[in-house]
């Protein structure tokens, strides 16, 4: 009698039923069904492994957007022009720079999801923060081709002079891999937070008209609000009144006290200095003494899992079908990382005699057969 691969309570049933008694028959039928490609293919559990540490960009004390993470999110619709027949509207983006290692955000409005927006709203970005030692994404098209016009990809005897500006610089663009969203949580964690603050805005000002330089205004607020947030938990010691957040070494402007007695100028410069370096200081020390310490757990993830392997088949995971249409692969490379542990693989596909080859991470896979 056949059960249809539903399990081992179904398939112990029908052996009882059938007048057979097998001895450790929980452990057997177990062991059997655990290797069955048919009930892995319609309950596999996609593959986990151990969270990774922390990229030393994270821990580094490097300038603030030294080490930057970036992501579109949006859009609006906003009001270009007012004519007699109505309001012409059209849509705005916004892409979200965050530093890796103080926090701090920086936004800018885009008219586009095309190349030519995000490569000026970078250039925006490093004309107003610096430029930036590395920069992380998705792996957006836009964000590709972004990367190769700066002149971060593309061959030396094709890039204008600014490219060979950020070139030299040793500015670099990484990517995770496609349908890895989970890999940059550090942005979008922050996208998360900026969404809230703009729907109370929102709310607030629903009678507003909502203009280009409207939600210009909002993004910068939105930014001040999120960059004044603390880093740790506030202490209810009266020793230390300022709170640790990213505004704090951004602005230097925890407090607005004016500097004590009648200064001459040069003394006045000397107090300003020595008052802005002891912030700064006062940022890195808790920074390392109180923020890093929140980092070191890991909530989810534990345990060191199987590596995939070159010649594993496994399933592939499509969005927008069934599981039961999920196609099949061909593990055909592997990428670890500094640990040894695998989180990404190369995967090839075959379809109608035609084979396509896809980047993607564990979390994307059902393992079906091991190579071993």
């Amino acid at each position: 009698m056949e059960v249809k691969h539903q399990g081992r309570q179904f398939t112990e049933g029908a052996i009882r039923a059938a007048g057979l008694w097998i001895v450790a028959g929980k452990r057997l039928i177990g062991s059997i069904l655990h290797h069955c490609v048919i009930c892995r293919k319609l309950r596999g559990k996609l593959e986990v492994q151990k969270m990774a540490d922390l990229p030393p960009e994270r821990l580094d004390t490097s300038p603030p957007f030294t080490y930057v993470g970036l992501d579109v999110f949006g859009p609006w619709t906003v009001v270009t022009r007012q004519t007699r027949g109505g309001a012409a509207h059209n849509k705005r983006w916004a892409i979200l720079f965050t530093c890796m290692s103080t926090r701090g955000v920086h936004i800018e409005l885009i008219e586009s999801m095309d190349t030519s927006s995000c490569i000026n709203a970078v250039r925006r970005f490093f004309a107003v923060r610096g430029p930036a030692k590395q920069l992380w994404s998705d792996r957006g098209t836009n964000f590709v081709a972004a990367s190769s016009e700066l002149g971060m990809a593309c061959p030396a005897d094709k890039r204008t002079s600014i490219l060979k500006y950020l070139h030299s610089n040793g500015c670099t663009w990484k990517f995770n891999p496609p349908h890895a969203s989970h890999m940059g949580g550090v942005w979008e964690r922050m996208i998360g937070v900026t969404r809230r603050i703009l729907d109370s805005m929102f709310l607030q000002d629903k009678h507003t008209r909502l203009t280009h330089e409207v939600l210009c205004t909002l993004m910068a607020e939105v930014s001040a609000i999120v960059n004044a947030r603390p880093l740790v938990s506030i202490s209810s010691d009266p020793a230390a009144p300022i709170l640790l957040s990213p505004a704090m070494l951004l602005t230097q402007k925890p407090s607005l006290s004016a500097p004590p007695g009648d200064l001459t100028g040069k003394d006045l410069l000397k107090y300003q200095w020595r008052q802005v370096q002891a912030l700064a200081n006062e940022f890195w020390n808790r920074w390392r003494n109180e923020y890093i310490s929140t980092l070191h757990s890991r909530r989810k993830w534990h345990k060191a899992q199987r590596n995939l392997q070159p010649g594993d088949v496994v399933l592939l995971k499509q969005s927008q079908a069934p599981r039961n249409e999920w196609p099949m692969a061909l593990v055909t490379s592997t990428f670890p990382g500094t640990d040894g542990r695998v989180r990404k693989v190369e995967v090839r596909t075959s379809s109608q005699g035609t084979s396509k080859t896809y980047l993607r991470p564990i979390s994307d896979v059902v393992i079906l057969l091991e190579k071993d």
